[in-house]
């Protein structure tokens, strides 16, 4: 079991023999200490460390003893930090100016020569505050990832196919472990679905899951969204922000379209995979992470590496185990088991929840070719029962792509019109739509291609 981290300090005094007194009495105390004479260096010291509690005396200049000087440098840092832990460092003669401290934000004040024991009580007490500010912030942080991830739709996985059994009986295999998984398959088949179900399946189950689709995300946005930013990083940069790999820590942490990372971005998320450390935007402090990563491509890694757009060594971090998610089109009786599906969901939802399919439709849906699969079944049933007019799905009631409809072959069909009309289509979609090419490929003037168009409706 790691220790417990004691945290960081940090000491401001202009008198070299209190700091080397107060360094040796805390040196148990803290993990670190860091101490200065010069008040000026106190905002940079903050912004590169990430300092727990801050020790402050009340006067710097000979001769002043005022107390004014504590004053303003305890609302300069709590202008930088309003959640900073302030203890202040007076004498007996500054007590109601360290009273004064208090109402503006300090948490207590020690008096000059100070007692050891209610010394340490007091950072002790400081220190416990940090860390409970440090969790409720996190937490509220976590909640927000929460939140989103909860109001995500929720679709179930629907299959009977042999081909996509056999997917699931990969993926159950691959939840138990912890190991990496790299999912492919094309747009819209499902693969968010199937990253939740290994997550859900596994040791992980009980923490986050959290999803990010790459591919939505700007290069420049890419670090404060995955690992994090602290206030002032950039213009925008309000308050402090954690990133998906720190919400996600004990978790798992689903990286949708990883294909579209540039080399640069690539290299980072790497350095992270293999160091297990995040820093956030604008710090130098790591976060340690302990993720469980799964990544989906509809892309071909292989061939990206081949061309120089693709990190061989971050695909052996990613790619423990690579699944193929397969196309809707391969999946045969699966479709009309997903149709009636979001037929359910999306009755309860448009309050027509006696809805059918009529067999037309149903053969319909088995010869479209689905090119956004799952995803656009799933669209296309709701346009279905959002315009449906009576408690069954007719054909007039969908609306997709007919030029996706799978024909017959040629070899299949015995009546001359038809062979005729699937002959010309086939001519024209190999000539790309060029009418001169496509008459002379058929042997055939332009004229007479005119009339077999009007004829056949093409």
């Amino acid at each position: 079991m790691a220790p417990k981290e004691k945290g960081k300090i940090l000491i401001v005094d202009d008198n070299d023999g209190i700091l080397k007194t107060l360094r040796f009495t805390l040196r148990n105390e803290f993990d670190e200490i860091f101490t200065i004479r010069n008040p000026n260096l106190i905002l940079s010291t903050l912004k590169q460390n990430n300092i727990d509690v801050i020790l402050l005396d009340m006067n710097f200049n000979a001769g002043q003893n005022t107390g004014n000087e504590g004053i303003f440098w305890l609302s300069e840092i709590l202008k930088a930090d309003p959640e900073a832990i302030v203890v202040m460092i007076t004498a007996y003669a500054e007590v109601d100016l360290a009273v004064k401290a208090i109402k503006m934000g300090a948490l207590d004040f020690v008096v000059k020569p100070w007692n050891d024991e209610k010394l340490l009580t007091t950072l002790q007490t400081a220190r416990k505050l940090r860390l409970s500010k440090k969790e409720l912030q996190q937490l509220k942080q976590k909640q927000q990832v929460i939140r989103e991830e909860i109001n995500k739709p929720e679709t179930l996985l629907v299959y009977q196919s042999e081909v996509m059994k056999k997917t699931m009986e990969m993926a159950q295999k691959v939840a138990v472990t912890d190991a990496n998984v790299l999912l492919y398959g094309e747009n819209g088949t499902g693969k968010e679905l199937i990253a939740r179900e290994i997550h859900n399946n596994s040791k992980r189950k009980s923490e986050l899951f959290s999803s990010v689709d790459l591919g939505s995300i700007s290069e420049s946005l890419f670090e404060s969204e995955l690992f994090g930013h602290v206030k002032g990083a950039f213009t925008d940069a309000k308050t402090d922000r954690m990133g998906r790999f720190e919400a996600a820590h004990g978790g798992t942490l689903f990286l949708d379209e990883i294909s579209n990372l540039s080399f640069s971005l690539q290299s980072k998320l790497l350095s992270v995979l293999q160091n297990r450390q995040v820093f956030r935007l604008g710090s130098t402090q790591p976060i340690t992470v302990d993720v469980r990563l799964i990544s989906a491509t509809n892309r071909s890694i292989q061939k990206m590496i081949a061309e120089n757009l693709f990190r061989e060594d971050l695909l052996y971090r990613i790619n423990t185990i690579q699944i193929e998610i397969p196309p809707l089109r391969e999946r045969g009786e699966d479709i009309i088991l997903l149709a009636e599906n979001f037929l359910r969901i999306y009755g309860r939802k448009y309050d027509k929840p006696s809805l059918k399919l009529n067999s037309p439709v149903s053969e319909k849906l088995l010869q479209y070719h689905w090119p956004g699969n799952v995803r656009e079944l799933q669209h296309t049933i709701e346009k279905a029962v959002i315009l449906s007019e009576s408690n069954i799905i007719t054909e007039k009631d969908l609306f997709f792509n007919m030029g996706n409809m799978a024909s017959p072959s040629v070899a299949e069909l015995f009546n001359l019109e038809e062979i005729e009309k699937i002959t010309i289509k086939n001519a024209i979609e190999k000539c790309r739509g060029n009418l001169t090419s496509a008459s002379e490929l058929l042997g055939i003037s332009r004229k007479t291609l005119y009339n077999k168009i009007e004829k056949y409706g093409l």
